[in-house]
Formats: C-alpha cells, sequence, structure tokens
C-alpha cells in the first residue's frame, strides 16, 4: 500500500511541530504585532510606551515632574515622582514581587480597572514589558514608602531578584533606564535626540500640571543647534500655547483661536481644544492636526476627530441657518477643517485603540463626549464675535465652492483632456496646470516627505513619500508586481502605466527626481527605485527624465557663514580652502529628515543651487551592460551576486556599513 503526498505531509505534522512562547518570548520573534516593526519609528515607540506611564501618573494627580534623559552610551532614561510601582509580593505569584510582574508579563497592569487610575494612556497591559523584552538592558529604580528598590533586566529576563538598595526619606517615584537591544532593531539603530525632544515637548502640552526636564548628552545633538542640551518644558495654558507655536507668523482667518477645555458632567471625560484657521497652509495638505487620547497620540485619529468634526461643522450650518446665508447648506466638513490647525485632546475611562501602537481611537463614547462639549461652546464663539464668525463663515463657504469647481472639473489638465486620474492621497501635487517645469521628487518615509513638502516650492514641485523599501522587481513575478501597492501609487502619481503600456507622453512632470538618505539605506532604496524605472518604464531612463538628487552629508560653519559637503573629500576640500586655519563646527547629517526646511532647500531642492545626477544609459551597447548589471545585482540568482562581489571587492576602497 501506497502513502499520498497529502498523507506524507499530515504524519510530518504532529504535537512536536506546535511551539509554545513563554514570558516575553512572542515579543522577541514577533516585535511587530506589539511595536508595529523594528523602524525607526518602532525603535522610538518604546519611548512612548515608558512615557506614557509617567504620564499616567501626572494625569491622575499623582505627579507634577517627568524627567527623560538621553545619555552619550544611548542610553535613555525616564523618570517621575509619583507613587512608585508596587514592590510587595503579587498575590497570584508569591514568588515575584508586582514589579517584576509588570515587567515581565504580558497584560499585567494597574489599568484593566479605574481603581488606580481614571484614565490612562497604557490599557493593554504590554508597554512596558514589551520595552524589557526589546531591550539589551533596563534598570528600575522605585522610591517607596520611605525605601528604595532596584531590579536589573536583560532581554526580558531578570538578572537577580528585586533589592532593597536603601532608605528614600524624602523622595519617591520610579526610573526607567534601557538600552534598546541592537540585534531586534539592527547595528545602525539609536535614539534620535529631536525625535525623543518633540515627543517630550508633545506631552508637555497635554499635562498644564506638571513639566518635563529634558537633558541630552551634548555628542548626540543635531549639528543645527535646534535641540537644546537641556530644557524644561511646562505649559501652563496647554494646546493654547502649542497652537501659537505651530501658527508662527501665519495670518489667521479668524483674529481669535477657538480654544478651550472641559469637563464631562460625570467629572470623568475631559477635552481640550484649540483651532485656528489660515489660508497659508503648513507645507504638506493646507492642513494641521494633532490629535491625542489620553495623551496617546493617534495620527489615524478616529472617533474624537469625528466628534469634532461633527461639532464644527453643524455648529457653522447652524450659524449660517440662523443668519439667511443659504450656501452654507454646501459645507461639508472637509471644507470646514481643509485649511484649519487642529489640535484635540481627550481623556476618557477605558478607551478602545485599534492596535498596540494605537494609531486611531474607536470608542464610540469620544464622539458623543466631543460633540456634546465643543459644539455647545463652539456655538458661543461664533454668537460672540458676529464678525469674526462672518469672516469664517464666508471662507469655508469659499473652499466649499472651490472643491464642487474641482468636482466639476474631475480631469487632470496636465494628463489629458479626456482621462481620469485618482491620485495617491499621500501626494503632495504641485499647483501649475502644464507638466513643462514640474518636477515629482520621491523620498523615503513620512519624516522626510515632510521635510520636503514644507521646503519645496509649490507650483512646480510635487513630494511622493514611500513607505520603505519598495518591491525588487528584478526578483519578483509579475502577479506579485502588479499586486504591490506602492508600485501602483508611484505609477499612478507619475501619470503613466508600467510595463508594455508606458507612455512618455502621459508623464505628468517633466523631472523625477528619487531624493533618499546619503546612507546605506538610502541607497538601498534608491537602487530598487532606478531598478523599477529600467525595467518597467525604460523610456523614462532614456529619454533623461530620471535623476537623483544629492543631498550633502556635512555642514561646515565658521563665524557667520555655513557651507555645506557633498562627501568626506568635499568637506576635506572646504576645511583647506574656504575654512583653512579657522575654528569650524563641523556637523554630519543623519537623514533628510532632521534637516530643517531651510537647508533642504538651499542644498537640494531649490534649482538654484542644488546638484542632480542625472541617471543615463548612453546606447544599445550600455544598455545591454546595464541589464546584465541589473540581474546580477538584483536578480534571484544569489550565487551570481556572491561571484561579483568576490570579484570586485578588491576595488572597495571606502565601506559603509
Amino acid at each position: 500500500m501506497f502513502e499520498s503526498d497529502t498523507d506524507a505531509a499530515t504524519s510530518n505534522y504532529t504535537a512536536k511541530d506546535i511551539e509554545v512562547l513563554e514570558g516575553l518570548e512572542p515579543v522577541r520573534k514577533r516585535p511587530g504585532m506589539y511595536i508595529g516593526g523594528t523602524d525607526d519609528r518602532a525603535l522610538h515607540h518604546l519611548f512612548a510606551e515608558v512615557l506614557d506611564n509617567a504620564m499616567d501618573e501626572a494625569v491622575a494627580g499623582h505627579a507634577n515632574r517627568i524627567e527623560v534623559e538621553l545619555a552619550e552610551d544611548g542610553t535613555l532614561s525616564v523618570s517621575d515622582n509619583g507613587r512608585g510601582i508596587p514592590v510587595d509580593p503579587h498575590p497570584k505569584f508569591p514568588s515575584k514581587s508586582a514589579l517584576e510582574v509588570i515587567l515581565t508579563t504580558l497584560h499585567s497592569g494597574g489599568k484593566f480597572s479605574s481603581k488606580a487610575y481614571k484614565t490612562a494612556g497604557g490599557l493593554h497591559g504590554v508597554g512596558v514589558s514589551v520595552v524589557n523584552a526589546l531591550s539589551e538592558h533596563l534598570d528600575v529604580y522605585v522610591w517607596r514608602e520611605r525605601k528604595a528598590y532596584r531590579q536589573s533586566f536583560s532581554k526580558g529576563l531578570p538578572l537577580g531578584p528585586l533589592q532593597h538598595i536603601g532608605a528614600a526619606p524624602n523622595k519617591r517615584g520610579t526610573t526607567i533606564s534601557f538600552r534598546p537591544d541592537l540585534t531586534v532593531f539592527g547595528e545602525r539603530a539609536h535614539f534620535r535626540a529631536a525625535r525623543l525632544y518633540q515627543m517630550a515637548k508633545s506631552k508637555a502640552y497635554l499635562s498644564t500640571s506638571a513639566e518635563i526636564r529634558w537633558r541630552c548628552h551634548p555628542s548626540l545633538l543635531p549639528a543645527d543647534d535646534s535641540i537644546p542640551a537641556e530644557a524644561t518644558l511646562s505649559y501652563p495654558n496647554g494646546l493654547a500655547d502649542q497652537i501659537l507655536e505651530v501658527l508662527g507668523e501665519r495670518t489667521l482667518i479668524t483674529q481669535d483661536i477657538f480654544s478651550g477645555r472641559a469637563t464631562a458632567a460625570d467629572g470623568v471625560g475631559k477635552v481640550e481644544w484649540a483651532i485656528a484657521w489660515t489660508g497659508a497652509g503648513f507645507g504638506d495638505a493646507d492642513s494641521y492636526s494633532r490629535l491625542y487620547c489620553n495623551t496617546i497620540p493617534t495620527g489615524e485619529g478616529g472617533t474624537h476627530e469625528a466628534g469634532l468634526r461633527s461639532a464644527l461643522t453643524k455648529g457653522l450650518r447652524a450659524y449660517g441657518e440662523l443668519t439667511n446665508n443659504r450656501k452654507i447648506a454646501q459645507v461639508t466638513a472637509e471644507d470646514v477643517f481643509g485649511t484649519a490647525c487642529v489640535l484635540l485632546s481627550v481623556f476618557i475611562a477605558e478607551p478602545e485603540f485599534q492596535g498596540q501602537t494605537k494609531d486611531r481611537l474607536s470608542s464610540p463614547d469620544a464622539f458623543r463626549l466631543v460633540e456634546g462639549i465643543v459644539r455647545d461652546r463652539f456655538d458661543h464663539w461664533l454668537a460672540a464675535s458676529p464678525k469674526e464668525a462672518e469672516k469664517l463663515l464666508n471662507w469655508v463657504i469659499g473652499q466649499a465652492e472651490d472643491r464642487a469647481r474641482r468636482r466639476k472639473e474631475k480631469e487632470v489638465s496636465r494628463q489629458s483632456a479626456t482621462r481620469k486620474l485618482r491620485l495617491p492621497g499621500k501626494l503632495s501635487d504641485c499647483s501649475i496646470a502644464a507638466a513643462e517645469g514640474t518636477e515629482i521628487f520621491i523620498v523615503e518615509g513620512d519624516s522626510a516627505g515632510g521635510s520636503a513638502k514644507s521646503a519645496r516650492n509649490r507650483a512646480t514641485q510635487a513630494i511622493l513619500p514611500l513607505r520603505g523599501k519598495i518591491l525588487n522587481v528584478a526578483s519578483s513575478g509579475g502577479d506579485k508586481q502588479a499586486k504591490n501597492q506602492e508600485l501602483s501609487d508611484l505609477a499612478l502619481a507619475l501619470g503613466v502605466q508600467a510595463g508594455s503600456r508606458f507612455k512618455l507622453s502621459d508623464l505628468r512632470y517633466e523631472r523625477v527626481i528619487i531624493m533618499t538618505d546619503a546612507d546605506v539605506d538610502g541607497a538601498h532604496i534608491a537602487a530598487l527605485l532606478m531598478t523599477f524605472f529600467f525595467r518597467q518604464m525604460p523610456d523614462l531612463v532614456q529619454s533623461g527624465r530620471l535623476y537623483l538628487a544629492l543631498p550633502p552629508l556635512f555642514r561646515l560653519t565658521a563665524g557667520g557663514k555655513t557651507l555645506y559637503g557633498r562627501d568626506e573629500a568635499h568637506r576635506d576640500e572646504i576645511l583647506v580652502t574656504t575654512f583653512k586655519g579657522r575654528k569650524v563646527d563641523v556637523g554630519r547629517f543623519k537623514g533628510l529628515g532632521e534637516m530643517m526646511p531651510a537647508q533642504l532647500k538651499e542644498t537640494t531642492m531649490d534649482p538654484a543651487t542644488r546638484q542632480l545626477a542625472r541617471v543615463s544609459i548612453p546606447g544599445r551597447t550600455g544598455h545591454e551592460e546595464a541589464e546584465d548589471l541589473v540581474e546580477t545585482l538584483m536578480g534571484r540568482k544569489a550565487e551570481s551576486r556572491f561571484t561579483y562581489i568576490q570579484n570586485n571587492a578588491r576595488f572597495v576602497e571606502e565601506l559603509d556599513v
């Protein structure tokens, strides 16, 4: 009797193949399930989890000071003067302290009920334990009941029991110091001072009763002096202070900012808001929004945002009807918020988020809370200043009319008179109608995309951020390429179709510019993009319409003069020529996202001062050689790459790893 293939496969799949992961093993095995990946955003999410716990103590009224410190070795510390993590034995685990249970057990904590916290951000019970699991080393210090305690961990495992390290008669609170595990995040991963500072600053705006003290080792600060080594972040007016910083010198549609804070009748739900309208835009899609729930940033919005949109839209419609303005009927939430700067913070009991990283709020109670509180205050705000209300009303009606006109046009004139085009949501398009003189910058990530959008010429320069590395078309099949959303969005933004259906006349821009960081990852992304264009849109390359941006690596300042170095050789040339014999401050840019918009514009995006490298393939022979090289380096055969590296390694003079 013969055994079928199915029977053989079944017999090879038994109980021994079922893995049972214990403790924090699931976090180390699948970090993406808990922090959304292992990239730069995920790395900094570790800080957010620890800071959220300290903020919960402050919001609950038990702490009025939080300290954040980034040490020279990359260790990040967060301290608060709250109640301190409990250290007594846990009832379910008598041999362990509550502190050890919290740090080593998923779904443990004091925020699943309202006994310890009425409102809290860390409700999943995995935050600090995930940080512990993904840290090479973590120390916890607790000052509680006049005693000081310490316990150390490595990769989620305790290095010893909780230790009583002395008396603490005048101190209380918790300090967590940790250094991320580079075997998880990559050898080059590191905390960015600018990002940590902005995260801490955003939290400080959300707590009017607590201050955040910031410290960073000078060697880790950005070269442009935009981040201080020490600072005390305290904003007694909350979001009203933050919106003034965001708006800067922009001219407002109304003279006053609509801001306030209120508590629900039950005393648990709280709402704080600050909203202003401006026609100047914010370097992105003309609007700006920052939304929070229990101090957690919810970048993808949710029910609290929907409640705010409903309150303001209904309020304006009601005011328009009251003043007999019939045009108000056509106004939608899109018109009201299209040019608005919106800051919103809510505090609710037991919020529901989508995913562990809490990017979107889904609690139905948040909609009712925000709509009820804000609508009433907005009605009074409009009635108190009729002239200002009329300005706002006319502005949003104008936005509605513009939207209706765009909907009627529907076609994108730069592509054709008849073909319809739905542009990808992340594309920030340029405004002029003709393709001549326009260019699109393809950038890596939202961070660099934000800087590029602020630095661009809105009339002629479009920005398309990519989410990480695109598909390698040289090693993937046609079906996989056809289903890839990133490649589809890229072709859609360019107004063309890939492969045999590509037509150069359909291209919506005169130039396509790849703009990536000047490091190994940036070079890899650029290589993947060039491979895509070479394989799927060769006429784009042959026509000389594809370029590489050349951002500088170094910023050199002496006295009041600043120059930029493309690479180390150019830096050394400047040091021995222009700045010879002078004391020079030399800073190295770690990525486009860390460059100020003005710097990015001057060095990389302004046609008057930038440098571009045109991607070209000379003649038939050049095309054949390029095809062979692409297949060797980017194709499916790993042995071809290995042979190429062996044959050419001796020619490498400098290696960036």
